[in-house]
């Protein structure tokens, strides 16, 4: 199965402003004279200037967030007061979104004047240096991740995150309004913004203006929170499978065994994607529910198919 959507789609995000890291993550500014809401910070690694600090400065990564925690310090305290001056010097010369200054570390003089005169926010945080990097590495990655929109709804289904697509008035919203009857739950209605946090994990949420919100033809507008109450809706999911609904067409041959998986690609991942053909007297919710946990059963190493495929071998070996 092709990637059917249009790259004018795929969207890069946009950087984060650096006052929405300082409120997250509750970081102390020490520069107190710089404006961070003109600060902005556009990539999602961050940096540990140790080789800055010892005067080597070429490959310096410095437009990303600068991390100074217990190992900086320490090299910091063996230099020179003159020392630390040419080197924090030097530093401060390249144009950094911030610096911050792990375990509540006491930030030595020469450092916060030339923070200052260079106008870098210089933050404070009790974290611990290992904890920090990692969250806030996880933050960015969320925060800056590309981006798609697809057309289609996205369901929570036993904890299978399940994005049903298909033309226009097939029956999406319905079949995801019977599932919600079902007891799973609704992320996104006509509109599911897909972002790649890591290598092999893709998320889906709604915009927020049409959260919670399902078209239903005939009927209209409904809130699924406020008709079936908050268990009934998600804000995201991980994206594990693609259900393309379509109508049933007598000259094409559909898949009866499932003994090889079909593909759509998002964002550079694929995703397992299966063509359900539509007729009259088809129960969708019940299908969506099976393919939820068939998909289930499989990457936990078990495959219907596999096994009907091997007891037919042994049949006919013997």
């Amino acid at each position: 199965m092709q990637n059917t959507h249009s790259p004018s789609e795929v969207s890069s995000a946009e950087p984060v402003p650096l006052s929405s890291l300082a409120k997250e993550f509750q970081l102390e500014l020490l520069t107190t004279s710089v404006d961070i809401n003109k600060n902005e910070i556009s990539r999602p690694e961050v940096n540990r200037p140790g080789l800055q600090l010892a005067g080597f400065f070429n490959h310096f990564d410095h437009d990303r967030v600068q991390i100074l925690g217990k190992a900086e310090f320490a090299h910091l305290h063996t230099l020179t007061e003159k020392e630390r001056d040419k080197v924090f010097s030097q530093m401060f010369k390249y144009e950094m979104p911030c610096l911050v200054i792990t375990r509540g570390l006491e930030p030595f003089p020469e450092l916060l004047i030339h923070a200052e005169i260079s106008k870098t926010p210089l933050f404070s945080t009790p974290w611990l240096t290992s904890e920090f990097t990692g969250e806030l590495i996880r933050w960015l990655k969320i925060k800056l991740a590309p981006k798609v929109t697809l057309h289609g709804v996205l369901v929570d289904i036993f904890g299978e995150g399940v994005i049903i697509m298909g033309d226009s008035g097939i029956g999406k919203s319905e079949t995801a309004l019977e599932l919600i009857k079902r007891g799973h739950r609704l992320v996104a209605d006509d509109a599911v913004e897909v972002s790649r946090i890591a290598a092999n994990t893709l998320i889906g949420t709604c915009p927020r203006v049409i959260q919670y919100f399902i078209e239903l033809r005939g009927i209209g507008i409904i809130d699924v929170r406020q008709m079936f109450g908050v268990e009934a809706v998600k804000t995201t999911q991980v994206i594990d499978l693609i259900l393309n609904l379509e109508y049933w067409d007598e000259s094409k041959i559909y898949d009866r065994l499932g003994l090889e998986d079909e593909f759509r690609e998002i964002l550079g991942h694929k995703v397992v994607a299966h063509s359900i053909p539509i007729r009259p007297g088809r129960n969708l919710a019940i299908i969506c529910e099976a393919a939820a946990v068939n998909h289930r059963q499989k990457k936990m190493g078990y495959s219907a198919a596999k096994e009907l495929n091997l007891r037919l071998k042994n049949v006919l070996g013997r």
